[in-house]
């Protein structure tokens, strides 16, 4: 969308206060989401007394999700677009200022299909966020139907991009100074299917790993019931590919995964971590975890906590069920207490932050690549960077705290990959100390973010 408006000549400033036009890209998953996203919307109607607000959008999932009661309920909101419909952002604000200079009413306020559209590396792109990092969209939508989950409902079906042209997208970015790529998807595994996976992850990688001055590249959301073998012999042969796997698992439990409507078993989960394990030493996983899911027992609540600790996965999003209107799930009778999932949740956590501080351990002593960032979120007294095993955002930091080095910040630059020694071990960060700074330099990088989100994640 930004880089739609712009190339429509719309100048994006940097703070909602200053917009004319302001568009609040929301989330509807789960119920926290939802009252974020409504919160958001709700705060920045009130720039259009307080700000030079004309316009005010609201997009994404949760218009999607709830069109007919948003538009009842919000008045304030000019535009609801939903997921299939934000390529169409510069000429809905254009009726929409068209229709305010003249006086005229619109014919509606909300534009809602079933998704089908997918952009392309022919669609104009703003990088938010870190300039030498970029998220790689290969695809939309999700072919699962579990019985938790919403997403279907609002993202449609799988609707994959073509590797030729997420190669020339990789490649102009890379152009652009980004050395690391984050390949997302609802489901990566999935990518391909409406073509009978004559295209394919497995295709895609080799293609991705020939781009000159890209250093890395990491696989988000990699369904542990369709990771082939030839896919593994691709993670652990091509360099560029991060040891590292963003894969979600949700239960360890047989009846409640059946319950979930995964294709998942325990035993496939354990064979596929011991391959992973035994062909990439050193590989390092991401999951995610719900705990209270309905009809889930005390008994297999505890199953997953001993198949938690057993499996040492290194980063866990733990979860408590969020009973979701529309979903299979929220019609079950046997929903759990909210405390049950709130103490099931702490217990969870208490195991998984001990086992974490373990495996941080581990590192100390050992020389490191670090992609440095810039100075840490917390304090000026810290730089932070990451190792290619943490994720941006997720998974922590390594903090240098070198006095020469903060003293000469020349040193250290955003976007540089450097060598560090791990001095300590905390249970989500590392400390480390300078070793080398001369592993990989980019020249053309200079700012720590591109043009930056304010603080709400809304874009003015």
């Amino acid at each position: 969308m930004l880089g739609l408006l712009e190339k429509d000549r719309y100048k994006i400033v940097d703070a909602a206060e200053k917009a004319e036009v302001i568009i609040v890209n929301t989330c509807s998953f789960i119920q926290a989401s939802k009252e974020e996203s409504i919160e958001t919307i709700l705060e920045m109607a009130e720039l259009k007394d307080t700000g030079k607000c004309k316009v005010l959008v609201a997009s994404g999932c949760l218009p999607q999700r709830y069109a007919k009661e948003l538009e009842k309920e919000m008045p304030e909101v000019d535009l609801f677009i939903g997921t299939g419909q934000y390529h169409r952002i510069t000429e809905l604000l254009q009726e929409q200022s068209h229709a305010q200079e003249h006086g005229a009413k619109l014919p509606k306020r909300t534009y809602i299909d079933q998704p089908a559209f997918i952009h392309t590396e022919k669609d104009p792109r703003i990088q938010t966020g870190a300039a030498f990092s970029a998220f790689l969209k290969i695809a939309e939508g999700c072919n699962r139907r579990c019985a938790f989950c919403i997403i279907p409902k609002l993202r449609g079906n799988v609707r994959s991009r073509t590797v030729a042209s997420l190669v020339t997208e990789s490649r102009a970015m890379v152009d652009r100074g980004v050395r690391e790529l984050n390949l997302v998807a609802q489901d990566l595994t999935e990518y391909g299917m409406e073509w009978k996976y004559k295209e394919k992850l497995e295709t895609l990688l080799p293609e991705l790993c020939k781009i000159e001055n890209l250093d890395w590249i990491r696989l988000h959301y990699v369904y542990p019931d369709q990771f082939s073998d030839e896919l593994l012999e691709i993670v652990a042969r091509e360099k560029k590919i991060v040891k590292y796997l963003d894969m979600p698992v949700q239960h360890t439990n047989d009846r409640v995964l059946k319950s979930m409507n995964r294709r998942l078993t325990r035993v496939k989960l354990f064979d596929l971590v011991s391959k992973l394990r035994a062909k990439i030493p050193g590989i390092v996983f991401r999951t995610s975890i719900i705990v209270g899911f309905p009809g889930e027992t005390d008994a297999e609540f505890e199953q997953l906590c001993v198949d938690m600790e057993e499996l040492n996965f290194d980063h866990v999003g733990v979860f408590r069920y969020s009973r979701e209107e529309g979903t299979p799930a929220a019609l079950m009778t046997e929903q759990i207490h909210p405390s049950t999932k709130r103490k099931r949740e702490r217990r969870l956590i208490e195991i998984l932050q001990k086992k974490s501080l373990l495996n941080h351990a581990k590192y100390v002593g050992k020389k490191v690549s670090i992609l440095v960032e810039g100075m840490s979120q917390e304090t000026d007294l810290l730089v932070q960077g990451r190792m290619p095993t943490q994720a941006q955002d997720i998974d922590g930091h390594v903090l240098i705290n070198d006095a020469e080095v903060l003293e000469d910040l020349e040193k250290l630059r955003p976007g540089d990959l450097v060598e560090a020694e791990i001095t300590e071990a905390l249970p989500h960060d590392l400390i480390g100390k300078l070793v080398r700074t001369s592993l990989l330099q980019k020249e053309h990088i200079h700012d720590y973010r591109a043009p930056t989100l304010d603080h709400h994640g809304a874009r003015a």
